[in-house]
Formats: structure tokens, sequence, C-alpha cells
């Protein structure tokens, strides 16, 4: 009994995992239709901002939760003004824009921070569960995901901010003629995706460590997880995580961790093979 609680909770964490990761991502990809290869990138820049806030004295929860979303939101907020902006409806110039931030971003940081792994200690210690151990931190993970889902629906569904940048996307000169400013919108929602992906990252630092090249681990599950999930954003992000989180993590208790990464892609391919519109262009159909 002990063993199967065990297991349930790590297979909640790689779910809540993937969610983390993808969150980010499925609002500017799944929203904006701007394909960020730099995503992983700026999960490495919310971690790196944990880890040198935490060597600077900030409490640790302040720098995981409010200067790593607000450092790599402010960075998307200047990346589309400075560069996406002028490709939007551009799909490979946009890959190829941000596949050069991305490696931009790698060599920079790099070259000031040296390529050796950094971190921070754990904020919890672990949690008794008959013979085993599990970290408490992962309750947290799974907790933090579920918050994530949870206030970009309440957002995008109940708030007048929300509505007017579902409008946008599908819209945007319709929205300029009801006295919206479309650009505006297109900022604040790539700044948006780009702070949920600096949380991500500085949530996930404690656990992972933060280099350079760490974004490289996250970008291939998240763009996975997105696309298998559709065109519903939560509903999507939700399905998809649940579905490769458990399929990945059930793999790697029975054969390890390889496997278990390998059998993501897998199930991915099966999948899309299956429902060449993602889950939700199937299934869901109506939903956020």
């Amino acid at each position: 009994m002990d063993y199967t609680i065990v297991v349930a909770i790590e297979l909640l964490r790689a779910i809540a995992g993937l969610v983390l990761i993808s969150t980010g991502l499925a609002i500017i990809f799944g929203m904006m239709r701007v394909i960020n290869i730099a995503h992983g990138e700026f999960m490495m820049l919310g971690g790196y901002t944990v880890v040198l806030s935490a060597k600077a004295g900030v409490n640790i929860w302040i720098a995981m939760l409010v200067l790593a979303p607000l450092t790599v939101g402010l960075f998307g907020v200047l990346v589309e003004r400075l560069i996406i902006r002028h490709l939007y409806g551009r799909i490979i110039d946009t890959l190829l824009a941000t596949w050069g931030l991305s490696l931009f971003l790698i060599g920079f940081v790099a070259v000031v921070f040296g390529n050796t792994l950094e971190g921070v200690a754990t904020p919890f210690y672990g949690i008794a569960v008959g013979q085993y151990s599990v970290a408490a931190y992962t309750m947290f993970l799974i907790g933090s995901a579920l918050a994530v889902v949870a206030s970009i629906y309440l957002t995008l569904k109940y708030s007048r901010a929300g509505l007017i940048a579902r409008a946008t996307m599908q819209n945007p000169e319709m929205v300029e003629a009801l006295g919206v400013n479309s650009k505006l919108v297109f900022m604040t929602t790539f700044g948006i995706g780009a702070a949920f992906s600096g949380l991500a990252g500085a949530l996930l630092a404690p656990i992972s460590g933060v280099i350079p090249g760490m974004g490289v681990n996250f970008i291939g599950p998240a763009f996975i997880t997105v696309v298998t999930g559709g065109p519903s954003i939560i509903a999507g992000t939700l399905s998809a995580s649940g579905l490769l989180g458990a399929i990945s993590q059930s793999t790697a208790f029975l054969a390890g961790p390889v496997y278990g990464d390998a059998m993501l892609f897998f199930a991915a391919l099966v999948l899309l093979r299956l429902l060449p519109q993602g889950i939700t262009g199937r299934l869901f159909t109506r939903s956020l």
C-alpha cells in the first residue's frame, strides 16, 4: 500500500512537471501561433534568477514566485517588441529567430556564469510514507501546477483581460475596430507566457539544478505536450500532460528513466498519428 502511494505521488509529479514546463509555451504557441525555440532558455533564465537571488540573500520564495517570473516576463516583453512583433504570421522566420535567440542566450550565460551546474537547496524536507520517504517539495510542485492551471483558466474564462486576449488572437482586425490596441495585447500575452516559463524554471531549479544548456532537456517534452494537446490551452495541456506523464513515469518505474523518456516520445507519435489535430482537436473541442 505504501509503495502504491509513492508511485501515485511520483506519477502526479511527472504530470505536474509537464504542466509546468508546457504552460508558457501553450500560451505563446497555442494562443499566438509563435514557435518559440527559446522556451527552454526562458526557463533557464528563471532558474538563474533564483540562484543569483538566493546567493544575494533574497528569500527563496520571493525569488521563485516573484522575481523569476517578473524578470523573465519583462525579458519576454523586450523580445516581443524587438524581434517577434515584426515576424507575426511568418512561422519559419519566428522559428529561426527564436533559435538564434536560444543559441545567443546559452552562449551569453555560459560566458558570464560559466558552464558549471548551479543550484539551490530544496525548501522542504521529506515526508514519511510508511517505510518510504517522499520529498515534500514534490507535493508543492503538484500544488503549483494546479494553481497555475487554475489561474490561467479563471483569467481567460472570467476576466475582461482574458476575453480581450482570446478575441485578439482570433481576430486582431476586429478588436482594433472596437478600439483595442492589439499590439499591446500581443506584447502582454507574450510577456505572460514568458513569465510562466520563468516560473517553471524557478520551481524546477531546486531539483534539476541550473546550467546554461538546461533548456535542451525541456524544449522537446514541452513542444510534444503542447502539440499533442491540440488547440485548447487548458484542456489540451492537462490531457496531454496527464496521459504522457503517466505513460512516461510508469515506464520509468518498470524499465528505467531512459525508457520512460523514449516512451513519452513514442506515445506522442502514436497519439498524433491517431489524432493529427491533437487531443482537443478531436475531443473536448469546445473546451478552453
